[in-house]
């Protein structure tokens, strides 16, 4: 195994119990190999997903005030799904400092993107282990502050069209529809503009370079208008009970 010093250097944090860090990388299948009760990183991966999904919610938590649960969680799972996690480990090294068995050595396994971002979840397990909470989330930010900083409301809606069906048909059984109001510019350049309706009223107008683009938008634009409609309307609700129970 690679030197462990140069690595943490490169980590920005020094185990104060290096047994941590030799666990975290350690795979499972070094006990499948030898056939007998070795530890590994699995239990170490189950501990620092739930304190990198705790981090991280809270930092979305604070950066979008007005999106709900369903918005939260999507974004959090661009963060944190496995392409993400393995590319981090990537950029740390951590497959160079991988302990495998002969088997997935020989298989490529130090830059498999499953190992990779299950080990990078047992780094996590292992800092918050020898260091502490804060320690485990300093480390997280540092490597997720640029993820964050790029992150959008709208990147956690992966299919506005869908969530806008499933929005309205909570409480009534029509679906939207929508029209092309406009399509104008030359066959290359195009320039489409939709509407979506529900029950006969406007929802929102979108526009796009195809209309499947156009109609998206006019869904999106639908959406925040309805959650933001919704959120006004339970506000005042809470304080028409308020006011009724001081009566």
């Amino acid at each position: 195994m690679s030197d462990l010093a140069d690595f943490q250097q490169r980590l920005s944090y020094r185990f104060r119990d290096a047994d941590w860090l030799r666990l975290a990388l350690t795979h499972p299948s070094i006990a499948h190999e030898q056939d007998i009760a070795t530890p590994h990183n699995q239990r170490l991966e189950f501990l620092g997903d739930a304190i990198l999904g705790a981090v991280l919610s809270q930092q979305l938590y604070e950066k979008f005030p007005e999106a709900d649960e369903g918005m939260l969680t999507k974004s959090r799972a661009k963060l944190v799904n496995a392409a993400s996690l393995a590319e981090h480990g990537r950029e740390i090294g951590l497959g160079a400092h991988l302990i495998l068995s002969r088997g997935e050595e020989n298989t490529g396994g130090r830059s498999r993107p499953s190992i990779l971002a299950d080990a990078f979840e047992s780094l996590l397990g292992a800092i918050f282990l020898d260091g502490g909470f804060v320690a485990a989330r300093d480390f997280i930010l540092r490597e997720f502050t640029a993820d964050y900083a790029e992150l959008a409301l709208p990147e956690g809606i992966d299919n506005p069209k869908g969530e806008l069906q499933e929005f309205l048909q909570a409480t009534s059984p029509s679906a939207p529809v929508y029209h092309l109001v406009s399509a104008l510019g030359p066959d290359h350049d195009r320039n489409f503009v939709c509407a979506v309706l529900h029950d006969g009223v406007v929802l929102a107008q979108g526009s796009g370079k195809s209309k499947k683009a156009a109609e998206s938008d006019a869904a999106m634009a639908a959406l925040k208008t309805l959650k933001m409609t919704n959120g006004h309307h339970a506000e005042g609700q809470k304080e028409s009970e308020s006011g009724k129970k001081s009566d």
